[in-house]
């Protein structure tokens, strides 16, 4: 392997086994030449593997892995054989050399999974000191890897090379590298069985998917230590939820957050900003949230706001509120160099900022001008962040923060010199080391300060930079994107690609940043933007207006559309999301997810679902009318004409302008809410559920609570199981609760689709009930009670 400069160092490799330590889950194995690995034994189908060069390990210390999930650590039998260590699980087969401590991963019948080439070795940093770890891995026959969050790339990473050093990439295009987001986490797949390895090294940190030795998938990292999770899934769907719970899910969001945003550099003054919410209103297009860009500040001093542009704050947030707007604005890491601004006052009398290695504050200009940067390693720097938002949360009223700029990005220079100094919460280091965290770690003082002050409501935070983990404190976006078709493909994949790295809160800007989109353009974007669960429009502003009636008509009325559908399908949504936070299941799914016994689903890139029912296929070419696709196994319905379609078929999917080829799974139950201007405008007395017939039993979820606030902690929730099952005669709808939450609704409008036969009768818990059936008796309509036990439809022949 070449060095970063082009040029071989010599390298070394542990020896041979000398000495086995085991305690209840772990295994210490030390070398002759003090080379060592601990495996810990985490669970059945999750080890840790840590190797120290020196004899002694590294402390035991993570901004990523959320203690709370850790698993409790299962048996295990450990064996010693003639020239390797064994290690057995329920569900793996690990085996360790005894001379270079190289691994095999197998499941338990022992097909292999993962195996060292040339495993751990090292080399000395010349330059800074400490190791450059390494590790290499044999990339098997017809191998696939997903992962590493928002690479600007194919969804299979086969081939390519990548580095993990966040960084302001403006304007980027296909195959920009590094971008903003630092996810050392990665899933390979081949035999049709995956694994994950989350390589938690925060230093600059490069992937090798047989780039430069095409048999051979490497991991390496500019410094620190070479700690590894293994992740087994069978399943691609398990690895990411099993790597997502590892590294720790958000809570749920305030269910307006997943409403319809509106952003640009920059809306100012007042006037420009309540024209904004009025065009919103008069036009009847919902919307939840508009943004306010750094202009709303005096002199681009956080924590303050314009005297001119913004006299009054508190009194218009409480105006926007009252229209059903909730206020977002945007605060960076860069504090402007002023003695007379309070917020430099108290960071240089405590000493927060960060320092260069000779002692003097670091200075980098950003918009202010010359700044000092806050260390949001410590602990004490990060309480006195959030304890800034009170006056914008508490005072103002201000609903939700948006951080940018914190790979952390400086002007002329792009970002801090590797000098400068971080606490790292007691292993103090150099920039080197806390470059990749302190976006995520600036997130987190900010989520814990909107938290506090939002409270009893939830808060809502959003960061452009972020480590793995980040989806614990902040919702994130692609970042300065282009209005391109190309961007519009891009988006597609960098959103699907965060979502299986756990980072499934992930948007980007509808319609692109940079630039002007024309009509069309616009238009599909917001049909994939809608399906996104951050959903925000955003541009720079300096080439013309965005909003969604900017374009005239058709294209107003499109938007329109399309923004109502996004709000009538929120229970979805946000039952996905629940599962999300529940469970760690993406929301975002390609296909390989859904079908990973299926090749062709392996570098298929349009196509995804959202959460367990719903199928997209975004339109990313200028004026056609369609495109090909490919669903994969089960059935579908078409969601604009009903006509079902078999999967593992590619065929033509037709869209005009006004259509994305989108399909529901047949027997899936699909909520709908009425059309709302914002969210909670209406009291939502009845929902309509879309029930898609299959002669196959499906299970469908609605999970639903107030919102907003925490009484769902305490039981104040219902999750809906439907069932959906078909028998001789009858085709049926179940539902069973559960939760100690109050009914929100007192109906379901319940719209059956693709019935093959007419239906003679409907009966709600034994009892007749009236029903109506279009001409051809493939779609009816039953009014039920929200609280019913089975819904049944008589004199259905299933279909053969």
């Amino acid at each position: 392997m070449l060095n970063d400069l082009g040029t071989k160092r010599e390298e070394f490799f542990p020896g041979v086994v000398q000495q086995v330590q085991q305690t209840d889950h772990h295994l210490v194995f030390t070398c002759a030449n003090r080379a060592g690995l601990k495996v810990e034994i985490l669970a059945d189908g999750l080890l840790r593997f840590t190797f120290s060069t020196e004899g002694a390990f590294a402390r035991d210390f993570s901004y990523a892995v959320f203690g709370q999930n850790k698993p409790s650590p299962p048996a295990f039998e450990f064996k010693e054989l003639a020239d390797h260590f064994r290690i057995t699980t329920q569900e793996l087969i690990c085996t360790i050399s005894k001379n270079g401590l190289r691994t095999r991963m197998m499941d338990r019948s022992g097909q292999l999974l993962n195996e060292d080439e040339k495993g751990f070795h090292w080399e000395e940093h010349q330059d800074y000191g400490g190791d450059i770890v390494k590790m290499s891995k044999v990339a098997q026959p017809q191998e696939f890897y997903y992962g590493l969050g928002d690479k600007a790339n194919n969804m299979n990473l086969r081939g390519e090379r990548f580095e993990n050093w966040g960084a302001d990439t403006y304007g980027y295009g296909k195959g920009s590298d590094p971008l903003y987001k630092n996810i050392n986490f990665y899933m390979g797949l081949h035999q049709r069985s995956a694994y994950g390895i989350f390589f938690d090294n925060t230093f600059r940190s490069f992937f090798d998917f047989g780039r430069e030795r095409k048999d051979v998938t490497s991991f390496w990292a500019q410094g620190g230590t070479m700690d590894y999770y293994f992740i087994y899934g069978p399943t691609l769907l398990e690895v990411t939820q099993k790597y997502t719970l590892l590294t720790g899910t958000p809570e749920l969001p305030p269910l307006w957050s997943l409403g319809y945003h509106q952003c640009k550099w920059s809306y100012y003054p007042e006037k420009v900003v309540k024209d904004l919410a009025k065009g919103f209103r008069e036009r009847q297009i919902p919307c939840d949230a508009l943004y306010l860009d750094i202009d709303y500040m005096e002199g681009f001093r956080c924590f303050t706001w314009s005297k001119d542009h913004f006299p009054e704050p508190a009194r218009m947030v409480q105006e926007l509120k009252e229209d059903g707007f909730k206020t977002v604005v945007i605060i960076d890491p860069g504090i402007k160099i002023d003695p007379d601004y309070w917020v430099y006052k108290q960071g240089m009398e405590n000493d927060y900022f960060c320092r260069r290695a000779d002692g003097p504050v670091y200075k980098g200009t950003v918009w202010p001008g010359l700044c000092h940067f806050p260390d949001y390693t410590r602990e004490d720097v990060r309480q006195w962040w959030s304890g800034l938002f009170e006056g914008l949360i508490s005072e103002v009223g201000v609903k939700g923060v948006w951080n940018d700029m914190n790979e952390p990005a400086v002007f002329e220079i792009g970002t801090f010199p590797n000098d400068v100094r971080h606490h790292f919460d007691g292993d103090p280091g150099s920039h080197r080391k806390a470059h990749n965290i302190y976006g995520m770690q600036m997130a987190r003082a900010t989520y814990d300060g909107v938290k506090r002050f939002s409270y009893p409501d939830r808060p809502f935070t959003i960061t452009r930079s972020g480590y793995a983990g980040v989806q614990r404190y902040a919702s994130v976006w692609t970042g300065d994107n282009i209005a391109s078709w190309e961007h519009l493909w891009l988006a597609n994949i960098q959103c699907q690609r965060l979502s299986i790295s756990g980072i499934s809160f992930v948007g980007s800007d509808i319609g692109g940043f940079i630039e002007t989109p024309d009509g069309e353009l616009y238009i599909r974007w917001l049909q994939l933007g809608v399906f996104h669960p951050f959903c925000r429009t955003h541009s720079s502003g300096d080439h013309g207006e965005q909003e969604p009636w900017s374009f005239g008509e058709p294209y107003t009325s499109l938007a329109r559309k399309f923004i109502e559908l996004r709000y009538q399908l929120l229970p979805y949504l946000y039952t996905t999301f629940w599962q999300y936070t529940t469970q760690g299941t993406p929301m975002l799914r390609p296909l390989a997810l859904l079908d990973q016994n299926d090749p062709e689903c392996y570098d298929r890139m349009a196509e995804f679902c959202v959460g367990d029912h719903l199928l997209l296929c975004p339109i990313t070419q200028a004026g056609v009318g369609g495109r090909r696709m490919y669903l994969p196994l089960g059935e579908w319905y078409d969601f604009w004409t009903d006509k079902v379609f078999f999967g593992k078929q590619e065929f033509w999917a037709s869209a005009p302008l006004d259509q994305i080829p989108m399909f529901v799974r047949a027997g899936a139950v699909i909520p709908f809410y009425p059309v709302q201007q914002y969210v909670g405008e209406k009291e939502i007395t009845e929902l309509t559920l879309h029930v898609y017939y299959s002669a196959n039993t499906c299970q469908s979820v609605l999970y639903e609570d107030g919102g907003d606030g925490y009484g769902y902690e305490e039981g104040q929730y219902q999750q809906k199981t439907f069932l959906t099952a078909t028998s001789l005669t009858t085709y049926s709808l179940s539902q069973q609760v559960q939760g100690d939450g109050k009914e929100a609704h007192e109906t379901y409008r319940v719209i059956f689709h693709g019935m093959p036969a007419a239906t003679a009768a409907v009966l709600v818990d034994g009892q007749d009930v009236p029903f109506e059936a279009s001409e051809n008796q493939a779609t009816l309509t039953v009014k039920v009670p929200a609280t019913f036990n089975q819904l049944s439809l008589h004199s259905v022949m299933p279909t053969t």
